[in-house]
């Protein structure tokens, strides 16, 4: 009955979220840049019985992002839920062999995306009487060696947006957790094109990536966000889960 935003909900575990959640009994707002996933994956939920709808759009332009919130309260009467899981990879470039445009673009779709989405979504949540934001960072969130700067400090800056959001809004019964993936089947490595990789930084971060004890599954970082917007996680808020099978205990 409770309605759920999920951006980057085309592929990944952003589709593995809007499922479950709609296997759940959850209405499903379906948001990604890529309209050919929108569709297929709001036919996939309703196909199995599921309330969907879907936008396509990127969370980096404010009206895109914002709209996603609208057609939810438009649709559904409210929103209860936003998983902010959009997010690119960058090219693995260290700060001294970064660009421009790299740095503008990853930090606009990690960064700006979710702020856009969370702020328009704590305004809906503060009318209604709360709500649960999970974000999605990355273990690289706290970590230096699994990604490029660009990357690395979108996904730290992830973190400190959670922290605040749940403690401004922590007596208004608005919830934001974040959750930190480790090593996980998605699509993300669309945005890597080959030829645009830095040898030095592949090199760098592939010594981390040799750590890597297992290979998650979209599934398992759903299952997390599930009990992150269930009433069953109501007083777990601010926190910091890493999801990685114990990567980073090494």
């Amino acid at each position: 009955g409770k309605t759920a935003v999920v951006t980057g909900a085309g592929a990944g575990m952003g589709l593995s979220m809007a499922k479950r959640f709609a296997q759940e009994g959850a209405n499903v707002v379906v948001g990604d840049w890529n309209a050919e996933r929108v569709d297929a994956a709001v036919a996939e939920i309703q196909g199995a019985g599921g309330k969907a709808v879907g936008l396509q759009g990127d969370v980096a332009d404010k009206a895109s992002a914002e709209s996603l919130i609208d057609l939810a309260v438009k649709t559904y009467g409210g929103m209860h839920v936003l998983c902010s899981n959009a997010g690119i990879m960058d090219y693995m470039q260290g700060v001294g062999d970064l660009s421009d445009e790299v740095w503008r673009k990853v930090l606009d779709v990690n960064l700006n995306g979710a702020m856009f989405t969370c702020r328009k979504a704590v305004q809906h949540m503060r009318e209604q009487g709360g709500g649960s934001i999970i974000i999605t960072a990355s273990i690289a969130g706290y970590h230096g060696g699994a990604a490029g700067v660009a990357y690395t400090v979108s996904k730290h800056a992830l973190i400190g947006l959670t922290r605040s959001t749940a403690w401004m809004y922590a007596k208004q019964n608005i919830r934001c957790n974040v959750i930190c993936p480790g090593a996980t089947e998605t699509k993300i490595a669309e945005t890597m094109p080959p030829d645009k990789l830095d040898p030095h930084g592949i090199e760098r971060t592939g010594g981390y990536a040799a750590l890597i004890p297992a290979i998650l599954q979209p599934s398992d970082i759903a299952s997390l966000a599930l009990y992150l917007a269930s009433d069953e996680s109501r007083y777990i808020n601010g926190a910091i889960i890493p999801a990685d099978a114990g990567w980073t205990a090494a």
